[in-house]
Order: C-alpha cells, then sequence, then structure tokens
C-alpha cells in the first residue's frame, strides 16, 4: 500500500466495508487511523495538529457489504462527481414474504404462497424493472423529512410514505432461482434503493419480497477486486481494529 503521507495530496481508497459496520462507523475510522499516522511525530512548538478531510462517496447499508470509495484530502472536494456514477450490486430476494424495512432490519409482516411462481414470472418482473422507472425510498433510509432522518421517523411508529423518484436500472439480470430465493446482479443509477426493487420485484409478482444479501461490486470504473478490508488498513497503521474503540 502507498505510504499513507502520500494521501494529505488528495486520494481516493477503495475499501470494502464489511456486514453491521455503517459507511460512517468505516469512514471515520479511516480517518483516525490517517490523523494517528499525520500526528505520530508531535508538531512543533505553536503549530497545531494536523488534520485532513474524510468522506464516503455513497452510503451502504449495515446489513450491505461491499465498495466503498473513501475521499481524502483535496479529493473530497469530488465526492458528488463519484457519487453519480452507475453502481453494480450482486444479492438475493427473498420471495413470498415482506418486512417494513424491505430487508432484515425488521420482522416479516406478511405471507404468500410460492408455489405458482415459474422461472418465466421471474425473468418477466426484472425486466418490468428495468430501465427508467418510478422508484418509492424505504422509510427506513437516509431521506430527510423536514430536517429529520426518514429511518428515525420509521423506528418511532411513523406510517408516512416518501415521494417517488425516477432511477435508472441500467441492468437486471436474473443469475439464480433457487426459490424462495432469487439471485441478481443489477447496474444501477445513483439514488436507486435495492432494497426498494425488491419489494417492487414482489409487486411484480403479484406477491412479496424482501432483500435477503447485498454487496456492492462496482462504482463506475472502480471495482471491489481492488479494494482493502479495514483489518489490511489497520494492520498498515499498527493499530487493532474494533468497532468498539470508536465509540
Amino acid at each position: 500500500m502507498k505510504d499513507i503521507l502520500d494521501l494529505e495530496i488528495g486520494t481516493v481508497l477503495r475499501v470494502y466495508k464489511p456486514l453491521t459496520w455503517t459507511s460512517f462507523d468505516a469512514t471515520k475510522k479511516i480517518q483516525r487511523l490517517i490523523l494517528r499516522k499525520l500526528n505520530r511525530v508531535k508538531p512543533l512548538p505553536g503549530q497545531p495538529k494536523r488534520k485532513i478531510k474524510v468522506g464516503h462517496a455513497g452510503t451502504l447499508d449495515p446489513l450491505a457489504s461491499g465498495l466503498l470509495i473513501i475521499c481524502i484530502g483535496k479529493e473530497t472536494k469530488n465526492i458528488e462527481r463519484y457519487m453519480g456514477l452507475p453502481k453494480t450490486y450482486t444479492g438475493a430476494f427473498c420471495i413470498g414474504a415482506s418486512r417494513p424495512s424491505y430487508d432484515k432490519e425488521t420482522e416479516i409482516d406478511q405471507t404468500w404462497p410460492i408455489n405458482n411462481i415459474t422461472e418465466k414470472d421471474i425473468l418477466k418482473a426484472a425486466q418490468k424493472l428495468t430501465g427508467e422507472i418510478s422508484q418509492i425510498p424505504p422509510l427506513f433510509s437516509a431521506v430527510q423529512i423536514d430536517g429529520k432522518r426518514a429511518y428515525d421517523l420509521a423506528r418511532a411508529g411513523s406510517q408516512m410514505q416518501l415521494e417517488a423518484r425516477n432511477v435508472v436500472v441500467h441492468q437486471f439480470n436474473i443469475t439464480k432461482i433457487e426459490l424462495p430465493h432469487v439471485y441478481f446482479e443489477i447496474t444501477c443509477s445513483k439514488g436507486t434503493y435495492i432494497r426498494s426493487l425488491a419489494r417492487d420485484f414482489g409487486k411484480a409478482l403479484n406477491n412479496g419480497a424482501y432483500l435477503d444479501s447485498l454487496c456492492r461490486t462496482r462504482i463506475g470504473e472502480f471495482t471491489l477486486d481492488e479494494a482493502v478490508t479495514l483489518d489490511e488498513l489497520a494492520e498498515t497503521f499498527a493499530e487493532p481494529l474494533s468497532l468498539k474503540s470508536m465509540m
């Protein structure tokens, strides 16, 4: 890995975000590692400790893993450009049930029989959700409503529905069918919620569905194969990796 001191001029890291970590957790951990490295040598008298900006370009839910772009130093000015790049995900929908969060964060609230669902039905549903579509974000999301995060309102019991927005699903490939699980690879535009696609996929089948697993494998030309893990970063900076150490 390149000398961390080069990061001051502006660098992009490709990082693997593991399950249960939030994108904010990963970003703050990396910032702390860099700052400890930069300030390992005490500044001269009268000089402040060195500082550096660190930000991520596109949130991944705690129950999702995969590629996270981390912008450091002057590259934080380009975060919006990286966020605008198309993204590719792999994962699985679970057919025959629904959850309020559209993923496994919440409990199943309704079930349907799936014995009448065919491969043709599944491929047709994927085709229906390809191209420019109107999508309603999950209430369990970071969307702001009157200055509050939607997920805070949802956890407080709100039943309101967010406004629909247009997104583009460039490709929606079904890679394997093992009911109740349907495996996919999806390439989509900024602002697309795969959890909402799971819900809409169930509706297209006249059934129910939720997101069972998700991994982001590509952002523009950046791929997961290039990513460094948080463990590897921690080892590089000679600091044990612990989520508790961030609290």
